[in-house]
């Protein structure tokens, strides 16, 4: 066996035990959630676009349409993401049990606070709405009045539907409590836990996740509202 050959068999058998360790698990969440927080910004920023009318998020969805690397690029890098940030989270999930295989027999939350003890179910329900929500908005199965092309129209007849609506708002609001914790557990993650900067960092996780909920929901309540036909 040649040295190179050597060199990268003992690369590829580090690179195995950092993932198999508590940290690589925990540094793989921080870098798909990263990704993950940032595609939900972009996602929200093109559907604020409602609120031009039919004509700018229509054109907006088909210029996405002509680009079909960026697009199929996109969506792979998200796939991916998605399956590293849920497979990190359940390893993890794993190895606290293994560690306390008998739970607490009352629980007494110190430092911990509701969105970090709800992450790991938080999670999965989320997994879930995002398959619901492609296939509403995106493929139209789950949309009775979908046509394709029209984004516009399939956004507002499907906000019309109150419990359709109250789903995405319920969504959103777990959603930020995911987000909350997550962008936070992040900086931790990377070393960033400093008696000076953490009230700030909070309040960025919390600035963060407010605005990707406050925009979220305002389109369905403004369809339901009648602000945006």
């Amino acid at each position: 066996m040649s040295t190179a050959t050597t060199a990268l068999a003992g690369k590829a058998a580090r690179d195995v035990r950092f993932l198999d360790s508590t940290i690589g698990k925990k540094v793989v969440m921080a870098i798909t959630g990263v990704i993950l927080v940032g595609f939900v910004i972009g996602h929200l920023l093109g559907n604020l676009q409602v609120y031009q009318g039919p004509h700018a998020l229509d054109v907006y969805a088909e210029k996405l349409k002509s680009l079909p690397p960026l697009l199929w690029g996109t969506r792979i890098v998200l796939l991916i993401s998605v399956g590293l940030h849920i497979w990190s989270a359940v390893t993890l999930a794993g190895l606290q049990k293994r560690a306390r295989p008998v739970g607490y027999v009352k629980l007494k939350p110190v430092t911990s606070t509701y969105a970090s003890r709800t992450m790991y179910w938080s999670g999965p329900i989320l997994a879930l709405f995002i398959v619901y929500h492609l296939l509403h908005f995106t493929t139209g199965q789950a949309h009775p009045q979908f046509v394709e092309g029209k984004v516009h129209q399939n956004l507002v007849l499907g906000f019309q539907n109150p419990l359709v609506s109250a789903s995405y708002i319920l969504a959103m609001l777990m959603l930020g409590m995911h987000l909350y914790h997550g962008v936070w557990s992040m900086f931790q993650t990377v070393g960033v836990n400093h008696p000076k900067y953490t009230p700030m960092l909070k309040k960025l996780a919390a600035a963060v996740s407010a605005f990707l909920v406050i925009g979220n929901i305002s389109i369905p309540i403004s369809v339901l509202a009648g602000v945006i036909k």
